[in-house]
Formats: C-alpha cells, structure tokens, sequence
C-alpha cells in the first residue's frame, strides 16, 4: 500500500521536508498560536541610570523595533512549517 506523507526526511537524513498541509505536533496536537509581539513601553521617565541623550533613546526604539520585527519573523516562519497553528 503505497503511502503519502507531507513530513518526511529526504533520501539520505539530511533535510526536513514539510509539505504543504503538513504539520510537526507533539502526541498528535500542534502547538498553539503564538501572538506577533508588539512593544508598547519605552524608557521615557524611567531613571536608567545614565545620561540618555534623544539620540541614545532613538536608537533604542530603533533597536526594539527591530527585534519585534525580527520575532515576528521567527513567529511566521513556525506557522509557515505547522509547528505552530496560524490563529
């Protein structure tokens, strides 16, 4: 009886194949959605204990977007392959 799987490794063991409808579960149940994280707070007002200048704290909104961006990414990727559900 011939057999169509949509997770499968290639000839050889060296790469993971996950076709299209295909999902990687645990004892048969796909993990949850994991919402895009979205940064809300920022250091204005906080005493950080150094002398910030606008320049400083620009760049660190810079960089915290950046890593948002970066997660969500990494988020979209985990659905992309059915590791974790869309929603």
């Amino acid at each position: 009886m011939a057999q169509n799987c949509k997770v499968y490794m290639k000839q050889g063991g060296d790469e993971l194949v996950v076709a299209s409808g295909g999902k990687i579960t645990a004892a048969g149940t796909q993990a949850s959605h994991i919402a895009d994280l979205t940064i809300t707070a920022d250091l204005t007002g906080v005493d950080t204990g150094t002398d910030m200048t606008a320049a400083q704290a620009g760049a660190l909104g810079t960089d915290l977007a950046a890593i948002a961006t970066k997660l969500n990414a990494v988020l979209a990727a985990l659905e992309g392959v059915g590791i974790t559900a869309a929603s």
